[in-house]
């Protein structure tokens, strides 16, 4: 890839939006796994018992949650990185 400081604006944005897509479809990928294939493996997971619970309920309730939100917090950091490494952060600051 070229130096970015080389590069035009609108260069800057495709190379951007690229990287951003591809950010976001990664992280939908580990979004749709810890959703969809958890219950997939419920009556197995259920078998195991932590603190009187199944499994199944801490993926459920508990392990997913927590997922979801280091994915918001994650996305966020990537994008703040992703704006600097092609100065296109908010000339309002």
């Amino acid at each position: 890839m070229s130096d970015i400081a080389n590069m035009s604006r609108q260069e800057r944005i495709n190379a951007y939006w690229k990287e951003n897509n591809r950010l976001i479809a990664i992280l939908l990928i580990i979004w749709f796994s810890v959703a969809y294939i958890p219950p997939l493996f419920v009556n197995q997971l259920n078998q195991i018992v932590i603190a009187g619970f199944p499994l199944g309920y801490y993926f459920g309730s508990q392990f997913s949650l927590v997922v979801f939100v280091i994915l918001i917090f994650y996305y966020a950091y990537a994008m703040n990185k992703l704006d600097a490494k092609y100065h296109l952060k908010d000339r309002d600051k």
